[in-house]
């Protein structure tokens, strides 16, 4: 007679990515509580006593994708200069996606959404760059609204990651479109003095 299962941090550790696989790589009404406990090799009963059902275990998973890229992006140092900050929260931000492959698609593949209207949470993502944007508006550097700067960066990353995860552009070039994408939507939003330097500095010989 074998030993009784325990549910403890192992199991919860293996339920937690054997979801974030399913939930990055099939449909997501093709998690059920029989097919993650399967994959994990744990009983459905874990998945009640863990996480109270599907729909908390999907919660661990938001929340650990969540908590992760928070980290990221609030472990990079500010500096004098706005902008550079800004493509520093860039690179994080991409490199956290490609670090962490099934937590992004989990993330940004339907679980999470972007309501530029909602309050910023005390660990949200989003808080690094606000406050990266606010540090560039006040310096007038940027000038616009630091929702819209916001969206504007984050679709023009998020679109860069996404083909690059999906293969569907080569080491050389998603670092070249990489580079040149931030570095044109930064300067987009950048006031006219700034934009004129910026460009001469470009165009220098």
């Amino acid at each position: 007679m074998g030993r009784p299962r325990t549910n403890d941090e192992a199991v919860k550790e293996r339920l937690v990515e054997c979801a974030t696989e399913m939930l990055a790589t099939r449909p997501r009404e093709s998690l059920t509580v029989r097919a993650v406990a399967a994959a994990a090799e744990a009983s459905t009963t874990a998945v009640y006593s863990l996480f109270g059902g599907k729909d908390g275990l999907v919660a661990a998973v938001r929340d650990r994708a969540v908590a992760g890229l928070f980290r990221d992006l609030s472990a990079v140092q500010t500096s004098a200069d706005p902008l550079a900050d800004l493509y520093a929260l860039a690179v994080a931000y991409r490199r956290w996606g490609r670090e962490h492959r099934h937590l992004y698609t989990v993330l940004f593949g339907g679980v999470q959404s972007f309501d530029p209207s909602g309050d910023v949470g005390a660990s949200d993502p989003i808080r690094p760059l606000i406050a990266a944007i606010d540090r560039a508006l006040a310096a007038s550097v940027l000038v616009g609204e630091a929702t819209s700067i916001a969206l504007s960066i984050w679709a023009t990353l998020h679109g860069l990651v996404t083909l690059e995860l999906a293969g569907a552009l080569d080491a050389v070039t998603s670092e070249a479109a990489f580079r040149s994408a931030i570095q044109a939507t930064l300067r987009g939003w950048t006031t006219p003095a700034v934009f004129l330097s910026l460009r001469q500095a470009e165009l220098a010989p």
